[in-house]
């Protein structure tokens, strides 16, 4: 019998898996998976995961590099919950931590210094966008009574988040003209972050983007446009 006979799937197809650090045994993260994903994770020796937000497969790592390679799966008594240990590289967690559990409460909220991860050492460039992107996935599925920015432009509907890229695209332009540096940098800055909350609005990751600009290189702009006619 396989493990996937084995398992037990809820009513959606899915089933929790905690991941777990093989050499230190810090928990790092839980999230779900489906018979495939599962497959995958088997196939490969890279954890894979099913975004129910998304609603797809991801594998761990595929845009960030921050691979989970597998060193043992087991599952509970009930069949209906995976523990996967494995060799995180990177953080596990989008945010930038080593682990998703970095927060304690002891009365208050507090963070775990040991547990934070070089930011200047971990992200590549496109890696924060990585990052923003899977924030701005989680702030979509916000309840109607929860406070947040990014809520209150998916609320407000597409028109709301174009309408914030062409202010943010008209900021920078004169920015631009002024000359100023910083200002550049700050305005340059609310453009990107509008524009990944319009990629989440349509569930397009960032990586989309990148491959299209890999597309890209070695053709002039000319042939570039010449390609998108035909």
């Amino acid at each position: 019998m396989s493990l996937i006979e084995q398992l037990k799937f809820d009513g959606n197809g899915l089933i929790p898996a905690i991941t777990q650090d093989a050499e230190s045994g810090d928990v790092l993260m839980m999230a779900y998976m489906n018979a495939e994903a599962v497959e995958q994770t088997l196939a490969t020796g890279n954890v894979h995961y099913y975004s129910r937000s998304r609603q797809k497969q991801w594998m761990k790592g595929e845009s960030s590099g921050h691979l989970q390679i597998v060193k043992e799966i087991r599952f509970d008594c009930d069949n209906d919950c995976l523990l996967i240990k494995i060799e995180q590289q990177g953080a596990a967690c989008h945010t930038g931590q080593r682990s998703c559990f970095y927060r304690v409460w002891d009365g208050e909220i507090r963070e775990t210094a040991d547990k934070l991860v070089d930011a200047a050492s971990l992200y590549a460039r496109q890696d924060i966008l990585e990052a923003l992107y899977n924030i701005v996935q989680e702030r979509k599925q916000l309840g109607d009574g929860e406070k947040s920015y990014v809520k209150s432009l998916f609320d407000k509907g597409l028109d709301k988040i174009l309408g914030k890229i062409g202010e943010e695209a008209t900021e920078t332009a004169i920015a631009g003209k002024g000359g100023d540096r910083e200002e550049i940098i700050y305005e340059v800055a609310d453009l990107f972050f509008h524009v990944v909350v319009l990629l989440g609005f349509y569930d397009l990751p960032p990586e989309r983007i990148y491959a299209e600009l890999r597309r890209r290189f070695g053709l002039s702009g000319i042939e570039e446009k010449a390609s998108r006619q035909k």
